[in-house]
């Protein structure tokens, strides 16, 4: 029941968002790395350097991602019914404002009950 998961692959539980999002910083930083690391013209590029930085921008992007999509669940519709803190807070507010004038309604016409019975000491 709470372990089902949805069939529809565009749902936002694919892989391919988190995948290629880890993939394009880890080439950003692998990039800015492999120039940077360099120390100028007359130095080569450090390719060492520049696949380590990808490889643990990627693996930690995609972690922090892929961690983000799993724990996104939508909520069942059936938990916005019944009573108590699963109730939309707007049919709360209607349901309030209903009660209130019931409540209302009624205590008007219990003084009115009351002024026509008269007072029975009055007699």
């Amino acid at each position: 029941m709470g372990n089902e998961e949805s069939k529809n692959p565009n749902s936002g539980n694919s892989i391919k968002f988190p995948l290629s999002f880890s993939f394009a910083l880890g080439a950003v930083a692998g990039l800015v790395t492999l120039v940077v690391s360099a120390g100028g013209t007359m130095h080569g590029l450090r390719w060492d350097l520049g696949g380590i930085a990808f490889g643990i921008a990627f693996i930690a992007t995609l972690l922090i991602a892929s961690l983000l999509v799993m724990g996104h669940k939508e909520n069942p519709a059936y938990l916005s019914e019944g009573s108590g803190v699963n109730r939309k807070s707007s049919d709360r507010l209607a349901d309030a404002k209903k009660d209130a004038a019931e409540a209302h309604k009624a205590d008007n016409q219990g003084h009115d009950n009351q002024s026509d019975d008269g007072d029975p000491t009055a007699g």
